[in-house]
Order: structure tokens, then C-alpha cells, then sequence
């Protein structure tokens, strides 16, 4: 037996908005039926064995602290990745901070509802 990531739960204020956020971010469709309580992207590419599915679940609780765990966005082409910095403010996304530690060079945004994410070129290399 073996185990694989089915989905990325993503707890939020409003499943639908945050699920059209990130489905511009990364240019996945947002899977039909979402609504403010609940929403998928890619439910039914994760089942095919491709990237795990992405859900929103509406809870009653804000967001108060720093996530414990984050995704790590890479942009092609490696020339133009601030250009996405860019995109995703445009979508609704904030920029905290720009990092270079490592042999890395990243910057942590967060999505609308606070959720941080790190955006860095393809081709860095530790």
C-alpha cells in the first residue's frame, strides 16, 4: 500500500471567493458547483494521478496566526517571475516580504483571506 496527497484542505472565510483566487493564481478551473461554503479545484485531475486537488471549506473562525504550512510557487519563465508578483497582486494577494537565504531568492505574499505563499524563479537553486 501506498499513500499519495489527494487534496490541499484550505480552511477560509468564503470557499468560492478564495477558490476563484487561486484558480487565476495557478489557471485551474474552479470545479463546477462551488459555493461560499465549499469549493474545489482540480477534484477530478487528482483522482487521474495529477496534482493534488485543492478544497476550500468555510469555517466559523478567522485566521490569527502565521500558517504552519505554505505552498512554495515557482513561475516560468525564470526572466519574468516578478512579473507574477505583479499578477497575483492584481488578483487580490498582498506582498509581505522578499527573501534571498539559502542559495534562494523568494517573495512571501498572502492570498485574500491571509494565507501565506512564497513566489520564487524556476530555476533557483540551492
Amino acid at each position: 500500500m501506498s499513500l499519495s496527497i489527494a487534496q490541499i484542505v484550505i480552511d477560509c472565510a468564503d470557499a468560492q471567493k478564495l477558490a476563484v483566487f487561486w484558480s487565476q493564481a495557478l489557471d485551474r478551473p474552479v470545479d463546477p458547483g462551488a459555493t461560499a461554503e465549499f469549493a474545489t479545484i482540480g477534484h477530478g485531475a487528482a483522482t487521474s494521478g495529477s496534482a493534488p486537488a485543492l478544497m476550500f471549506i468555510k469555517v466559523p473562525e478567522p485566521k490569527h496566526t502565521k500558517n504552519r504550512l505554505h505552498f512554495d510557487l515557482t513561475a516560468r519563465p525564470v526572466p519574468n517571475w516578478q512579473s507574477e508578483v505583479d499578477r497575483l497582486l492584481t488578483l487580490g494577494a498582498s506582498r509581505i516580504d522578499e527573501h534571498q537565504a539559502f542559495g534562494w531568492h523568494w517573495i512571501t505574499m498572502r492570498d485574500p483571506e491571509g494565507n501565506e505563499f512564497d513566489l520564487g524563479p524556476a530555476a533557483a537553486t540551492p
